[in-house]
């Protein structure tokens, strides 16, 4: 779309207090808040997913599960409540989540002496659910009988519910929102390709929906899934430099299904356990999105997850012309709404809530609607559109011809999304270091800005290390961990940054949330 010759507004002021620079923790926050995405409860630790959140997290739901569904997966739903006992059968997963697990020990209340009390304790207690492995299992257990029974492909949309000490709004809260993959094989095979098809979905949903370029790899022994054989996740980086986990499968091998007798009949006639993997995402999701593409202004929403793509303000200044105004944004909307992008219909939004124009103008710049358009009796005059880039805010606004806008409006929200995602990887690319090559320039490079400002992150460092998982109490210090094994391994990884022996492989380390 060309736009016209005539002048560009002035850019706006600032609209989040303090910036990025200047605090960026709390710049998150207020971005959050003032994108009306989400705000935390009267219950400590548990958030509210207002409606323009809860709107990305229905998109977002919508493509992973028509992916999860084209591989074969089918939706389930499982208890809440866990018996404690499941969890006592596999002692490495109970030892990772015994300090986040919510108990539930009483099934009533009672009145004494004024006061609500605790009364009817269980005979066995109950968990809220952390994770499902278990009780899962416990089900795939009665299911599973023959090798004809497999692979057993499950998906649960759900919440779950985890202790944390620290709550970040959307990165970290009591209960959040996640979809959790259990599936069930005859062999490593199976199961091996089933966790690396299942990291493959969540690279291209992050890159593809989300404008998010993450980087593969394995997780160290140490980092893994309590009870996994193998871990591989997903990782991306947030503007202050900062790694967030966005996405993991794990290979379980055979620990849940002996944990569970998940047995079945081989080929043979022979009984074998299955392989299981597990695999997720969450709400977390929300929160890296704001982080990767935000700025000062506010939010910038990428227009595949965006609850509304483009959103038309009337100004009606002049009560007169009011009608006329209504009836051009109507007949726009429709004409919008009728235009395909991805095969969907475009979102579109006409804001007519009675408050001035510039109040609802920032309100959108804020929330990060990708495209918004004013109109007042002049464009419908001249059947133009006056069209802003919420990505390109700086460059002010552009009159086009409504006809010309119309048509093209599914390709400029297609230049915002791809615009979105090279800037995010033009900045990964730029925060990667790759020549660092020993402890004392490592150390230097972490230890330069371990604050809370924009660069307490300071970047991903790309290094080899040995293996030895001693070395890693160096990292504690400054924070740091491995975040992966990326899959894309140099054919000579060089020497160790931690000990400086030979390298066995490159990974990444960085600061993460």
């Amino acid at each position: 779309m060309k736009p016209s010759t005539q002048p560009k507004a002035p850019a706006p002021k600032t609209a989040i207090t303090p910036t990025r620079a200047e605090n960026y923790a709390q710049w998150y926050q207020q971005v959050v808040r003032a994108a009306d995405i989400a705000e935390m409860s009267g219950v400590r630790g548990c958030m509210i997913i207002k409606g323009w959140g809860y709107g990305a997290w229905e998109l977002m739901q919508r493509d992973l599960d028509r992916r999860f569904k084209a591989t074969g997966h089918e939706n389930y739903y499982f208890p809440l409540f866990i018996p404690l006992s499941y969890f006592q059968r596999e002692a490495a997963h109970v030892d990772g989540f015994a300090k986040e697990m919510a108990v539930v020990t009483h099934h009533r209340l009672a009145m004494k002496d004024g006061v609500l009390v605790p009364d009817g304790a269980l005979e066995e207690p109950l968990i809220v659910r952390p994770t499902s492995e278990t009780v899962i299992g416990e089900a795939m257990a009665k299911w599973v009988q023959s090798y004809r029974d497999l692979p057993l492909l499950l998906n649960q949309w759900a919440n779950v519910v985890r202790w944390e000490m620290r709550p970040r709004i959307l990165l970290r809260t009591t209960e959040f929102l996640w979809q959790e993959g259990h599936t069930a094989h005859e062999d490593y095979d199976g199961a091996m390709q089933e966790t690396r098809q299942m990291l493959e979905i969540y690279r291209a949903f992050a890159e593809e929906q989300l404008a998010l370029p993450v980087i593969t790899g394995a997780k160290i022994a140490s980092e893994r899934f309590p009870g996994a054989v193998d871990t591989f996740c997903i990782e991306a980086m947030m503007q202050d430099g900062r790694a967030l986990q966005a996405g993991t499968s794990h290979y379980l091998g055979q620990h849940f299904a002996k944990a569970c007798n998940i047995q079945y009949q081989n080929r043979q006639g022979v009984q074998e356990y299955a392989h299981t993997t597990s695999w997720g995402v969450s709400t977390r999701l929300l929160g890296g999105i704001v982080m990767c593409h935000a700025d000062d202004d506010g939010m910038k929403m990428p227009p595949r997850v965006a609850a509304q793509q483009i959103v038309i303000l009337p100004i009606l200044r002049d009560e007169a012309q009011k009608q006329a105004v209504m009836d051009y944004c109507a007949a726009l909307q429709a004409e919008l709404q009728a235009q395909l992008w991805d095969g969907q219909a475009l979102r579109v939004k006409l804001d007519a809530r009675d408050i001035a124009a510039s109040d609802k103008r920032w309100d959108w710049i804020k929330k990060g609607a990708p495209l918004l358009l004013e109109i007042g009796p002049r464009d419908v005059q001249g059947g133009q559109i006056c069209v802003t880039r919420r990505d390109r805010l700086a460059e002010g606004k552009k009159f086009l011809p409504r006809g010309e806008f119309i048509t093209g409006a599914a390709a400029e929200l297609a230049a915002i999304q791809q615009g979105l995602f090279d800037a995010a990887l033009a900045f990964r690319n730029q925060r990667m270091r790759t020549d660092i090559k020993d402890w004392k320039a490592f150390e230097a490079y972490f230890a330069e800005d371990a604050d809370n400002s924009f660069t307490s992150g300071q970047g991903f460092v790309r290094a080899g290390w040995s293996g030895d998982e001693a070395s890693l109490e160096k990292l504690a210090a400054l924070g740091v961990t491995i975040r992966c094994v990326p899959f894309d391994q140099n054919d000579n990884p060089g020497v160790c940054v931690l000990t400086g022996v030979p390298a066995a492989q490159e990974v990444i380390f960085a600061r993460a949330y």
